[in-house]
């Protein structure tokens, strides 16, 4: 073979490959389009026109919190899911939502980094964070921005008394969730003298801030206050000093996964008292952390338990995840369907056109009607008074307004979110389906 026919048959083969790799490149370009988008179902991600808007989440979805974070992110998730599956149309385009999801690990720090995260990816509106130390930093970014922020577990006041117009939760605050809790304690428990713990946190020493306050008003004697942190797991020393003085109740403002061994410890030593909690350690998982040693404990929540959420939206998170809602999936669910319904009456997703529409909206969700105040909170948020019973977090009463009724009278009173979403309106007419504003 001539030198001339060897390059001659070199470039006939390069040419082959070239072309080979050019159909190969086109074929991954191909599977890539078709790959569903986070957030969306099959369905949604198979349509190929329209315009994608991206709705951030944030929560702890790793650590000893997770479970709580991830039942946030279920219910965010799901109102997306059925909002694509609608086919909803703003400003003359079909829109196809995403949710983007991110793992904040419950620190304050990572809050501002997320919610610039945010900002960066351009997302309509935010749905978080869960932890109140986490949201108010991060709710600074989200105001300069001018994204529409919805938390629908953050409870401490600071996070609305900002002066933010972005902000918004569809929770209850702890100044009407710690006198909650105190005035149950005191009408049920009748304690002389308590003992107050919190873990350093936004929340948690906020709320215990405000249950402090409530009892002393009410003439109970409150100790000293006792500290930890987060990361606490061993209070034996401090559970040892109070046994000492004798309080006959405990009250810890904080988490589960710190409240469980507290409880557990302090059966251990002895303690006959009462143990009681806000909204973060309100969850079944208690059981699992302190066994036996959690039956009668007492807790709070900021809303309406998950069980009395629209019987549609129950049905449906269970169908999706094949669990049942913990605390706030209703709530958050809610967040995301108020951002929508706020694009829809704007009919604009750009947040400086909707977000005068989400100041406005008199909404009938998952966890009952919503309006929010001019500072951002929910209007007439219910507290819910729960006990441990057989291992489970059972609803025993609500407090709204100041007045405290039996769970089982809310649920038979025509008011609440457990009414089907079917059922007429008190003035005779149609009730909005569960998720539909008015």
């Amino acid at each position: 073979m001539t030198t001339t026919d060897l390059v001659s048959k070199l470039k006939s083969t390069v040419a082959v490959l070239i072309a080979a790799g050019a159909v190969a490149l086109a074929g991954c370009g191909k599977q890539e389009e078709a790959a569903p988008a986070a957030g969306t179902d099959a369905s949604t991600a198979a349509q190929s026109a329209g315009r994608m808007v991206r709705i951030g989440h944030a929560a702890p979805l790793t650590g000893d919190i997770s479970h709580l974070g991830k039942d946030n992110e279920n219910g965010a998730l799901l109102a997306v899911e059925e909002a694509n599956r609608k086919g909803i149309t703003i400003g003359g385009e079909k829109i196809t939502f995403e949710l983007m999801s991110e793992d904040d690990e419950g620190k304050p720090d990572k809050g501002p980094i997320i919610a610039q995260k945010f900002v960066d990816a351009q997302v309509a509106g935010v749905v978080g964070h869960l932890n109140s130390g986490v949201t108010i930093p991060a709710s600074a970014v989200y105001e300069q921005a001018g994204i529409p922020m919805i938390s629908g577990s953050a409870t401490n006041p600071k996070l609305t008394e900002q002066g933010f117009k972005v902000t918004f939760r569809t929770v209850g605050r702890d100044d009407q969730q710690g006198p909650a809790v105190a005035s149950y304690l005191i009408a049920e428990k009748k304690p002389k003298l308590v003992a107050v713990i919190d873990d350093a946190s936004a929340y948690g020493e906020g709320l215990a801030n405000e249950v402090e306050k409530s009892l002393k008003a009410a003439g109970v004697k409150v100790l000293p206050r006792e500290k930890g942190t987060t990361e606490t797991r061993d209070w034996k020393a401090v559970l040892t000093k109070l046994r000492g003085k004798k309080p006959e109740a405990i009250f810890y403002g904080g988490m589960d996964s710190a409240a469980g061994p507290m409880v557990r410890q302090g059966r251990e030593l002895g303690m006959n008292v009462v143990f009681a909690f806000g909204d973060g350690a309100c969850t079944d998982k208690m059981a699992q952390l302190a066994g036996e040693a959690a039956e009668g404990l007492i807790c709070s929540q900021a809303g309406i338990p998950a069980k009395a959420a629209n019987p549609d939206f129950i049905a449906a998170y269970r169908a999706r995840f094949n669990t049942d809602p913990i605390i706030y999936a209703p709530f958050t669910y809610d967040s995301v369907r108020l951002l929508i319904s706020a694009m829809q009456q704007a009919d604009s997703v750009d947040p400086a056109r909707y977000l005068p529409e989400l100041h406005k909206l008199d909404y009938s969700g998952a966890s009952g009607k919503i309006e929010f105040d001019e500072k951002g909170d929910r209007k007439d948020a219910e507290i819910t008074i729960f006990t441990l019973q057989s291992g489970k977090i059972e609803p025993i009463a609500i407090i709204k307004g100041g007045s405290m009724v039996k769970f089982e009278d809310f649920v038979q009173q025509a008011g609440g979110a457990a009414a089907p979403a079917e059922a007429a309106a008190s003035d005779g007419t149609q009730a909005a389906p569960a998720g539909e504003s008015r």
